[in-house]
């Protein structure tokens, strides 16, 4: 019998999973879903690309992985960092990813960002100005990931709807509840099976 496929998720909170429990957060509903072994996570809270390329090199990481995930970006975004220099990062930690992979591209997901903007966190801090620069660093990261041959998934749209549920986020008013995270799991099972 065949091991189960393996899947490393790296990104930041929206990865982790902050305020949700662990069996909560989308690449473990993912993994369950698709019958895949219990995610490796390489994520923190407020990672930038650079600060989690820093943690792919440290962990020296010596064996692959069937899947990689990468969901990165709203903490360059939210600290005011260039667009050049999130689309040079970005592209690096591609290159990272498919290493973990044995450069597999068809097994390498690429989330886009959530917008944050809709959410009551960000509503003394312009969110006009959020919804855009989310809509360039998406852009940014799915010409990349379209360009290397990489599964890209959409999820921005998904996130907006929490500007009329409440139940999409967690008691924090930011980060997405597990009702968000099963939408976004749909959606990537769905561009999985349809490929």
């Amino acid at each position: 019998m065949d091991p189960l496929p393996t899947l490393l998720a790296l990104g930041d909170s929206y990865t982790i999973g902050e305020g949700v429990a662990e069996h909560e957060r989308w690449p473990a509903l993912l993994a369950r879903r698709m019958k895949w072994t219990s995610p490796d996570y390489l994520a923190q809270t407020g990672w930038t690309a650079q600060e989690l390329m820093e943690a792919i090199e440290k962990a020296r990481m010596s064996h692959f992985y069937d899947w990689v995930s990468l969901l990165i970006g709203v903490n360059n975004q939210y600290r005011g960092m260039s667009l050049l220099q999130y689309s040079i990062e970005f592209e690096m930690l591609l290159y990272q990813a498919l290493a973990l992979n044995r450069n597999q591209p068809k097994k390498i997901l690429v989330l886009s960002i959530p917008d944050y903007s809709v959410t009551p966190f960000a509503r003394k801090k312009n969110p006009p100005r959020i919804f855009d620069e989310i809509n360039a660093y998406n852009a940014v990261n799915e010409t990349i990931a379209r360009r290397e041959g990489v599964h890209y998934v959409n999820i921005t749209d998904i996130s907006r709807q929490a500007s009329h549920n409440s139940l999409l986020l967690t008691q924090d008013e930011l980060h997405p509840s597990v009702h968000m995270y099963r939408l976004w799991v749909d959606r990537v099972e769905s561009s999985l099976r349809f490929k």
